[in-house]
């Protein structure tokens, strides 16, 4: 059994085990398969792996039966539009096309690997909504067949007060960050709440304060004094940089 149920080694010995054969064949009474059951099932995760650009899951540990009440075998993409808040759902779209981009770039490159991290409200078994961690770890190969594999580790984060305003948001290569979270990586975060996200959006779509201020039935002085803490947060010279830059990172 692997000592730190917080060290990720395991799962980087999963990708190297089972990445060259595109995570066909995993057998759950591998030795390494059930070390990684129960370190899963000790840290709140579950994880599934498999083509990303054929949106095709090839295997899911048991743990998601327990956390979000859907059997492994019975795992499909598309089911966490069912699961995520509703309040989440926009960013998880927003997140989905982020991911496609990036499985875009590793395979027009041909090699390469990247990492996509944020957090999504899910509903757990009992009806009710956990905050979850997602990691993505992507990759290319030309083993067995050229396409963009994915490990997707799913954290159980409640207990994070950071993520009670704003989010938790990576991209990029750095694979120090694929790891357990903790404070630290849990600060990598966008640091406007929701309703300045949704003013955020608003602007970027041309709408006045006033405009704003009528759709989301605000006072045009409220509205003003988040764009004026939104451009405090954001470090930015002006909203349009700021706006450019969200875009960039596929946030609005």
């Amino acid at each position: 059994m692997n000592q730190n149920p917080r060290d990720y080694t395991l799962y980087y010995k999963f990708l190297e085990t089972y990445g060259p054969v595109g995570f066909k064949g995993i057998n759950p009474e591998d030795l390494l398969i059930r070390e990684l059951e129960r370190m899963t099932e000790i840290n709140n995760q579950f994880f599934y792996a498999g083509d990303l650009l054929q949106m095709h899951i090839i295997y899911t540990s048991s743990q998601s039966k327990q956390m979000i009440g859907v059997e492994a075998a019975d795992l499909s993409p598309y089911q966490f539009f069912d699961i995520t808040h509703p309040e989440d759902i926009q960013r998880l779209s927003q997140g989905r096309a982020k991911l496609f981009k990036m499985a875009h770039d590793l395979y027009s490159a041909q090699k390469g690997c990247s990492l996509l991290s944020t957090n999504f409200r899910m509903r757990n078994p009992q009806g009710s909504y956990s905050c979850y961690l997602i990691q993505i770890y992507m990759y290319f190969s030309e083993i067995p067949y050229k396409s963009v594999y994915l490990l997707k580790v799913h954290t159980k984060v409640d207990w994070c007060k950071k993520l009670r305003k704003g989010f938790h948001y990576y991209v990029g290569d750095d694979l120090s960050n694929f790891r357990y979270p903790d404070e630290e990586l849990l600060g990598l975060s966008l640091p406007f709440s929701d309703r300045e996200l949704e003013i955020i959006k608003l602007i970027s779509s041309g709408l006045s304060s006033k405009e704003i201020a009528d759709k989301i039935f605000l006072s045009v002085n409220t509205v003003n004094t988040h764009r004026r803490n939104i451009l405090i947060k954001s470090g930015k010279e002006s909203l349009p940089a700021l706006i450019y830059d969200l875009m960039e990172k596929e946030v609005i």
